[in-house]
């Protein structure tokens, strides 16, 4: 059997993220034809010919029209992975789940290696709740096209309804490396990585409440809120519990520059520069201070 033909392309960036995929279930329309199907041989030419209409109906959105030419084909005899595969896109489009999962199966008996179906099947695998079979799915989706980045957008929600988030943040980030010029796709990254910055803290605080390194966090968290008491509260928490512990004092010795406690901000990075001597950061840091002292003397 040839290799069948899909029209795959990118996702606008117009399109919200796991909100696009109708649209792209329409570029996933096989539109090309083998050379032979197993219930019956056709010609490439003649077969493609009797479908054109409703690949041109589904490519159009007339649902009804596609699917009753898909189905006469069925009746007619032809078990062509282009058929099934083209009704489960009916079907996908509809929200019928449960349909679409029974064509794509049908298309993958006949053409294991079709990519998009693997992909179309884990997604409706994934809308039906069954996220251990669409993972799997997806994940040979992604080695059949690895550089689709709708696989791997699919393969993250899978990761993510499995319980991996770190995995999930992972293929968005390949999906940012295949398309970087889609702006939704570095948006979506870089709120799962926000995300899974949560999720670390929370790790954290179950195993270890008292942690300074969950301190550290959240001051870290405060103080990008602007919330700079609570923040300078949290890091001398964790200086409590951790007195070595690097770049606590530097966070804090920023902290009060920016509130015009230059002292305090001195007197915070002398101690950070006693922990890590060779601290560049701290460096920079002490130069500001001191420059500010200058300029704020009588």
């Amino acid at each position: 059997m040839r290799a069948l033909r899909f029209r795959v392309k990118t996702m606008p960036s117009a399109k919200p993220f796991m909100r696009w995929f109708p649209s792209v279930v329409a570029c996933l329309i096989m539109i090309g034809a083998a050379s032979r199907c197993p219930a019956q041989e056709v010609q490439p030419a003649s077969f493609e010919a009797q479908m054109a209409p409703g690949i041109a109906a589904l490519k159009s959105g007339d649902l009804d029209n596609a699917e009753q030419i898909f189905a006469n084909a069925l009746r007619q005899g032809i078990k062509h992975p282009l058929v099934y595969h083209n009704l489960g896109v009916i079907a996908q489009m509809r929200g019928q789940h449960m349909e679409a999962v029974q064509n794509f199966r049908k298309a993958l008996a006949l053409e294991p290696a079709s990519g998009p179906s693997r992909l179309l099947l884990g997604a409706s695998l994934l809308a039906l709740g069954k996220n251990i079979e669409a993972k799997q799915e997806l994940l040979r989706a992604v080695r059949l096209m690895p550089q689709q980045p709708e696989a791997y957008l699919q393969l993250a929600k899978a990761f993510e309804a499995t319980g991996n988030p770190i995995a999930a943040a992972q293929q968005l980030q390949k999906v940012v490396e295949l398309a970087p010029q889609e702006p939704e796709y570095a948006y979506q990254m870089g709120k799962r990585w926000m995300k899974l910055s949560g999720w670390s803290y929370h790790q954290i605080a179950r195993i270890s409440p008292t942690s300074a390194r969950l301190q550290q966090g959240l001051g870290r968290e405060y103080a990008d809120q602007g919330k700079y008491d609570l923040a300078r509260a949290a890091f001398q928490r964790a200086v409590n519990a951790d007195p070595k512990l690097a770049e606590v004092h530097l966070a804090m010795a920023e902290i009060l520059l920016k509130e015009g406690k230059y002292n305090q901000a001195l007197a915070e990075i002398t101690l950070e520069q006693k922990l890590v001597p060779e601290c560049k950061a701290a460096g920079e840091v002490r130069a500001e201070i001191e420059k500010a002292l200058a300029g704020s003397a009588p």
